[in-house]
């Protein structure tokens, strides 16, 4: 299988290493618009570095990974369902629900495969947890609680392009909510704090935030995400039903201390990154790819599920601007 990759930056580069090595993979052509790192990256894999984006659709493979910009990731997509060519998008498929709903158009009317990058629903704490819910060892679903939380703010220039905390971090939350439960939020009420580096005030975001989302079956769900959580990357959930609650995310290396006096100790080596804490995951998620292309499994993560998921991130948007509970029936979904 001949697989055409755009994008080595930090998450393409892991993309381009995780396929480069899969047994099913014989041949890796590598873009970007930086073209030192793209060659970099190839020289460092054996791979091929691809002068430009045209280069990959007209040298001929079987499929495309796209982990560019954000902003490029709905051409992307549009070009290579044109070209019949299943694809894997990094999320988001665009940062507005206008982009969003016509990528989606595009792959609709041209048949083709489009997969989405929200590799938590391949995260082994995740999987159980879904497996668990379903079988009813729980019990009836009562509370949620799900949390991201970064280690150290990113680049000033990236939060302008970012979409903001709700659509850029939560959304990540919000889709494995729906994943993991199997329901669909009905209502959000969200709010947000700009109290820390002057850098979100100066783009319109908030560097922390928190949301309330009411499920359509009664059960509640708390999300909250935050760019300056010194201890550590942190990123849980906790599900509770009326016979047993779960944790996902709780091991040796989750960055909390308790002040308990019989409490766990500290870790030693808590998360770094996503990258770190997720990477058997990404892995999975590619090589899942890999099969759907083949023709031996189904879509995982459709286009459909990152329309879901965005559009409670832009609930969560709307409550927040304006102060108030925002049903979903209020965010148009074609």
């Amino acid at each position: 299988m001949r697989i055409g990759l755009i994008g080595t930056g930090r998450i393409g580069s892991f993309h381009a290493e995780v396929l480069s090595r899969h047994r099913e993979v014989g041949a890796l052509l590598v873009t970007d618009t930086d073209r030192a790192r793209a060659v970099a990256v190839a020289d460092r894999l054996g791979a091929t570095a691809a002068p430009s984006v045209e280069e990959i659709f007209a040298w001929g493979v079987d499929a495309v990974v796209v982990a560019s910009a954000t902003s490029a990731h709905a051409e992307l997509i549009g070009r290579a369902a044109r070209a019949g060519l299943p694809a894997f998008c990094e999320k988001p498929i665009a940062l507005d629900l206008a982009g969003t709903l016509g990528a989606l158009r595009e792959v609709d009317a041209a048949g083709s495969v489009l997969q989405l990058g929200f590799m938590r629903r391949f995260d082994a704490g995740y999987t159980t947890a879904r497996a668990l819910v379903r079988s009813g060892s729980l019990g009836r679903l009562h509370t949620v609680r799900a949390t991201t939380s970064d280690p150290a703010p990113p680049p000033a220039a990236y939060l302008p392009l970012s979409g903001g905390l709700y659509r850029d971090c939560l959304v990540h939350d919000f889709d494995i909510l729906r994943w993991v439960t199997g329901r669909e939020v009905v209502e959000v009420y969200a709010t947000g704090s700009d109290a820390g580096p002057p850098m979100f005030r100066a783009a319109g975001d908030v560097d922390t935030a928190a949301a309330v989302l009411t499920l359509d079956d009664g059960t509640l769900a708390t999300a909250t995400a935050t760019r300056c959580n010194g201890a550590g990357y942190d990123v849980r959930m906790e599900l509770a039903g009326e016979l047993d609650q779960v944790s996902v995310g709780l091991d040796d290396r989750t960055p909390i201390t308790s002040t308990e006096p019989k409490g766990p100790p500290a870790c030693e080596q808590p998360w770094p990154g996503f990258l770190e804490r997720f990477a058997p995951a990404y892995e999975a998620e590619l090589d899942a790819f890999v099969r759907l292309v083949r023709g031996e499994r189904d879509n995982p993560c459709d286009g459909g599920e990152a329309l879901h998921a965005l559009r409670i991130a832009e609930a969560c948007e709307r409550s927040r601007r304006e102060r108030r509970p925002v049903r979903m029936e209020e965010i148009p979904s074609s």
